[in-house]
């Protein structure tokens, strides 16, 4: 499954967030790994960031990552940049945490349905 993630940097930290993110701790990939996150891609412009996650089950995964030691190290780490997610996509409002994008159009099932 894909999921896109929406969240927002705290001001004057887009530097120090790229520069975190060159390499992110292989203790980190490895528990990604077991949690079955197989990718994911973060764009930035300005002062947001969007994600793509490749994985098999994202809800699982976040619940796998809750607790685990790199991940928890990682968080302290980076929380020091990351402002909040957004919610909806629309609007600033929820607990901070990812929540998933609603997607709108895939070109693939597109394709796919097109053809049935």
């Amino acid at each position: 499954m894909r999921v896109a993630l929406h969240s927002v940097l705290r001001p004057g930290t887009e530097l120090d967030y790229d520069r975190e993110h060159e390499r992110i701790p292989a203790d980190l990939v490895a528990s990604f790994a077991r949690v079955g996150i197989h990718e994911w891609t973060i764009w930035r412009a300005g002062d947001r960031l969007f994600h793509l996650v490749e994985c098999d089950d994202f809800d699982a995964a976040m619940r796998g990552l809750d607790g685990d030691p790199a991940n928890e190290r990682w968080q302290a780490s980076i929380n020091r940049f990351v402002d909040h997610f957004i919610a909806d996509g629309n609007s600033d409002d929820g607990d901070g945490s990812p929540a998933a994008l609603p997607e709108v159009w895939d070109l693939t099932r597109q394709k796919r349905t097109a053809t049935t």
